[in-house]
């Protein structure tokens, strides 16, 4: 029986903890962590983070500054990504090479953005190891508030490259 964990199964567990997360926030996206985000579900399938209204994230309007939007939504697709790429052999480079975004309504109180967008994930890391070309795979995330309503919905284009050719 193989006692090494599956990397998904690891990475969920490290990002499942709050004290680590917070620790790897402060360490590697310290806006993030002044923002508050806070990633409050992950599966395979679909991430979410939600953000609350507070004092360092406001803007002039009293709602959520645009930016702060951006990162949680981001942060719920980055983190489906970084899943997939953790402990990766070979490592597999990301990065974010598009992003728009609609805003729907004012952004008050607590936003959870929600992105199901795992399986195309998975696929194009499963693609770039075989193949070592760079892939781009397109996600969504919406952003809904406390009363289910639409604040946003973001599109973000990814960039992924097995950084070592496969041996063939």
């Amino acid at each position: 029986m193989n006692s090494q964990k599956d990397p998904t199964a690891a990475f969920r567990d490290l990002i499942g903890s709050p004290t680590k997360l917070r620790l790897f926030m402060l360490a590697k996206l310290p806006m993030a962590y002044l923002a508050g985000l806070r990633v409050t579900s992950l599966t395979q399938e679909q991430a979410t983070v939600s953000i609350k209204y507070q004092y360092l994230n406001k803007n002039p309007f009293g709602s959520i500054y645009f930016a702060c939007l951006s990162m949680a939504a981001e942060l719920s697709t980055g983190v489906l990504c970084m899943m997939n790429t953790y402990q990766s052999d070979p490592a597999v480079s990301m990065l974010v090479v598009h992003m728009e975004a609609d805003f729907t309504k004012k952004a008050a109180g607590t936003v959870a953005f929600t992105c199901e967008d795992g399986k195309p994930f998975q696929e194009a890391v499963a693609q770039t190891k075989a193949t070592g070309e760079g892939v781009t795979v397109t996600v969504s995330s919406i952003g809904l508030d406390e009363k289910g309503e639409q604040v946003a919905i973001f599109r973000f284009i990814w960039s992924l490259k097995a950084k070592n050719k496969p041996l063939a």
